[in-house]
């Protein structure tokens, strides 16, 4: 028998997903084969308590002694495995009622295979429905994290850029005042005769305590003065730049739809959720009552 893909591979695979794994030593066939045994062991490794052994066609084994026999057979090989050798091993014995042609009066234990799917199956519905609404409290709480953050982050980009327009306006207004206040000082006759003696007098009035310390400083240290308060100036302009830094932050359209995801999430997906549970319900007291 040749497959286009690993068939233990895809057992194990399927061992992984599964709620319940059952294994079904059939007395006729080579049950005992090493390549079952094997598989059976490995899936036992990770999932002990998901499998169940069962002797299928217990019916067509014989009378009880012969399948006493069988099943001694089976449980010895199991043992010989440490990783199948467990304390409170059970095997029940099952059948298919309606193919039970030889009138066999084997105790067949099928129904309760039939519960513990059933069980299983209920259990699981509950579980995949809590965490239905579990999922859905946390994408809703993502959401809102998101969005909280992305406002932190725009309360963080306002703040550096007024900081930036702070530090730039300083850097930029000291040159002009350093060129104003200069020109001023030195020549203010013919400032006088380009501006009008209003406009001066004006200017005098505002700048003329920085325009007496100018006359104030020695004219062989004038370079240094105006060569630092340019350093001055930069320096500040560097500081803009650098606290006017921004970091990314959501668009509207992405603000929009997160908000989209986040009510969609909480009147639809969480709503339907109760009605499943109620389904569920309603099945499940229908079930028993039948």
């Amino acid at each position: 028998m040749k497959y286009p893909f690993d068939v233990n591979k895809a057992i194990t695979w399927l061992g992984d997903t599964a709620d319940l794994i059952f294994v079904f030593f059939d007395p006729i066939g080579q049950a005992l084969c090493k390549r079952t045994l094997q598989l059976v062991e490995q899936l036992n490794e990770k999932h002990a308590e998901r499998i169940k052994f069962y002797l299928s066609k217990a019916d067509e084994a014989g009378h009880e002694s012969d399948r006493q026999r069988v099943m001694m057979q089976i449980v010895q090989e199991l043992c010989k495995r440490p990783g199948l050798n467990r304390t409170g091993f059970d095997m029940p014995t099952i059948y298919v009622p309606s193919l039970n042609l030889k009138g066999s009066r084997c105790a067949n234990q099928i129904e309760e295979v039939c519960k513990e799917i059933e069980k299983t199956i209920n259990q699981t519905i509950q579980n995949t429905l809590n965490s239905l609404e579990r999922d859905c409290d946390q994408i809703y709480q993502l959401v809102e994290d998101k969005l909280r953050d992305d406002s932190l982050r725009s309360s963080r980009n306002m703040r550096a850029r007024f900081q930036g327009f702070c530090y730039g306006l300083v850097g930029m207004i000291i040159p002009v005042l350093l060129l104003v206040t200069f020109l001023i000082s030195s020549a203010h006759s013919t400032l006088n005769s380009l501006l009008g003696s209003n406009l001066m007098l004006t200017l005098d009035i505002y700048l003329g305590s920085l325009s007496s310390l100018w006359r104030s400083v020695p004219k062989d240290y004038t370079s240094y003065v105006i060569f630092f308060i340019l350093g001055m100036a930069l320096v500040m302009l560097l500081v803009a730049k650098y606290s006017s830094r921004t970091v990314p932050t959501l668009s509207r359209k992405q603000k929009k739809k997160l908000n989209e995801i986040s009510d969609y999430v909480l009147s639809t997906v969480k709503n339907k959720k109760q009605t499943l549970y109620q389904e569920y319900l309603r099945q499940s007291v229908a079930e028993q009552d039948l």
